[in-house]
């Protein structure tokens, strides 16, 4: 059982790929991660005796940390934290217990390069759509938290990309693009690594819709409607991906969680 300011795998679970996911900070020392260089969805690595110097940027925000055992590493690295004011708690088990538990993960090296901010920065067409978006949303939900997105004009990403070293996605001639009949979500998934059945589930649809391939799921339609109509809604292509956000944070919900569940009248609580 879990103690005061510890956290479940099963409970961080539920959490991970969503808004209320906290701050996941991993502490591992080199070694421990040289040995399994994966990270959970949406941690940052940071050197254990230095976790003070995050302590006025995480007041006010749920935070666990995780070393490779969630032994002596990650309990003093917490109460450190804890004593600068930081609601900080300890992933059960560590890094094992999620590896373990079979909950996906993500392959560092594949991750860009770090900005001076800690932050990855990624960059495409502006004007988006469907892919331009859910790449968007796969990033800051399962890879960084924190990560700039940059739309500029479509001739200039390239360019953008290498002046400001920036990552570009979803353009032609690219790593992060299209591939054969898979669109960039799928591109990202696979090539993070991330062994997620609602996220599987999730790429199958972009890609219906952003390929114009509805017969591959239902749903298709349905989320070509709502971005088509979201892209008229805004002029401001990051105004539109916040609201990009909450659209897909519906539909990995109900990818995850309410697959089988259904909607008729009169509703089946209401009868007889």
């Amino acid at each position: 059982m879990a103690s005061y300011n510890e956290i479940p795998v099963s409970t961080l679970a539920r959490l991970v790929g969503t808004p209320d996911c906290p701050v996941l900070l991993d502490v591992r020392i080199d070694a421990d991660f040289e040995a399994d260089p994966h990270l959970i969805p949406g941690a940052v690595r940071h050197p254990f005796l230095d976790v003070l110097e995050l302590a006025d940027a995480l007041v006010g925000r749920s935070v666990v940390i995780y070393c490779q055992k969630g032994l002596k590493i990650s309990q003093g690295a917490a109460a450190l934290l804890r004593s600068a004011g930081v609601k900080a708690e300890v992933l059960e088990g560590g890094q094992f217990a999620w590896r373990d538990a079979g909950h996906p993960m993500v392959l560092a090296e594949k991750l860009p390069p770090l900005d001076a901010s800690g932050r990855t920065v990624w960059v495409t067409r502006h004007r988006p759509k469907i892919d331009r978006i859910a790449c968007p949303w796969l990033i800051r939900r399962f890879i960084d938290p924190n990560a700039q997105i940059l739309f500029v004009a479509a001739s200039q990403v390239s360019n953008v990309a290498e002046r400001f070293s920036a990552t570009p996605f979803d353009i032609e001639d690219v790593f992060w693009s299209h591939r054969g009949e898979k669109c960039t979500f799928d591109t990202m998934v696979e090539e993070f690594g991330i062994k997620h059945k609602a996220l599987e589930r999730l790429a199958l649809i972009v890609r219906g819709a952003d390929t114009n391939r509805h017969d591959l799921a239902p749903e298709t339609a349905g989320l070509l409607a709502a971005s088509l109509g979201l892209s008229r809604m805004y002029r401001d292509d990051l105004e539109q991906l916040e609201a990009g956000m909450v659209l897909y944070d519906a539909f990995y919900r109900w990818a995850r969680d309410a697959t089988a569940e259904g909607h008729d009248w009169p509703a089946a609580s209401a009868r007889g």
